[in-house]
């Protein structure tokens, strides 16, 4: 049996992209596999979080994973702050990366952008906490997209320098788990860019909480052009040329579980007034039951801070003796 891990930040704004990209594939996995997901609130404050919001965001997205299916009495789910082995792994792994590997991660380049200098010290070393998530678990599998699995490499690399420095046969080398049926979803108002919690235009994203009506007004409102619906001909362009109309069918895929071929089959060459009610039943259809359970979850937060402080306690039960050794390999005076 594998143990998997993951985790989604809570930063607020869950949408469409997330839930299709990550949260639906968490439910897929529970058949077969240990669980453990988290929300990795410890990540988000690498970036200023205004404290009330942080607290409705972490429980928002632990109400999403229950709306979605993830079961809280088989899998384990708990806010990373909760449990301390985070933190502890996390400083011992900062003393094991090297500054030089830590420089090459583009994620930090990208999130630092011109004001490198002013980005705080914990994005910097944010890699090394997502390994301590991942280790502190002995976890075997972790599933990433293309943004993951630079982080994902050093997670493997890190271990493995942590065996040798210590002669120790102590960490497992995490495999990658590449889900093929990921989607990858853009935004609503530009085709080039992902869907994003941060796009101040609420209407570049589907939001797991939105109703119906919502949902349907912004695929009515979703970015398209003046041509048809692509049929797989150059001649309606490629998603080069078109990107925000192979966006929308490809989100009708990721609903639909349809491929391409067969959605540019039934609407290839028809105009997107016929092709936007279709994809806005298929939204709503898929993502509506989840939305309103997860409304219904965030009206009872004792709820959720039952599950999440019964996950916490569960995860702690696994990763306590794992740093105790930890201590013990590295010399540690635990009396």
């Amino acid at each position: 049996m594998a143990r998997i891990f993951s985790g989604v930040q809570p930063t607020g704004n869950l949408h469409l992209g997330n839930y299709l990209g990550a949260i639906r594939n968490f439910v897929n996995l529970q058949k077969g596999n240990e669980c453990i997901y988290c929300v990795v609130d410890l990540h988000a404050v690498t970036v200023w979080q205004e404290p009330k919001n942080l607290i409705c965001n972490t429980r928002e997205v632990a109400a999403a994973f229950i709306a979605a299916g993830v079961d809280p009495k088989k899998s384990i789910i708990f806010n990373q702050s909760a449990v301390s082995a985070h933190t502890t792994l996390s400083w011992v792994l900062n003393c094991v990366v090297r500054v030089g590997w830590l420089n090459r991660m583009t994620q930090f380049k990208e999130k630092a952008g011109k004001n490198r200098e002013n980005a705080s010290v914990g994005l910097y070393v944010y890699p090394a906490l997502m390994a301590a998530d991942i280790l502190a678990y002995f976890a075997t599998h972790v599933p990433v997209g293309d943004d993951q699995k630079q982080h994902l490499e050093l997670t493997r690399d890190i271990a493995q320098k942590f065996n040798n420095d210590y002669d120790v046969d102590f960490f497992p080398i995490v495999e990658p788990l590449i889900l093929e049926d990921a989607a990858r979803v853009m935004s609503l108002r530009d085709g080039r860019q992902k869907m994003s919690k941060s796009d101040p235009s609420d209407n570049a994203r589907i939001n797991i909480t939105d109703d119906a009506d919502t949902i349907a007004k912004k695929i009515r409102r979703a970015k398209t052009d003046s041509e048809p619906v692509p049929d797989g001909s150059q001649s309606l362009g490629t998603v080069a040329t078109r990107p925000e109309a192979f966006n929308l069918i490809d989100i009708f895929c990721a609903l639909t579980e349809c491929s391409r071929t067969e959605i540019m089959s039934e609407f290839g060459g028809k105009p997107f007034s016929e092709f936007k009610p279709a994809l806005a039943d298929a939204a709503i259809t898929s993502l509506g039951p989840v939305g309103t359970e997860m409304r219904h979850l965030l009206n009872d937060p004792a709820e959720i801070d039952r599950v999440l402080a019964d996950g916490a306690n569960r995860a702690r039960s696994i990763s306590e003796p794992i740093i105790k050794e930890v201590h013990g390999i590295m010399g540690f005076l635990n009396p």
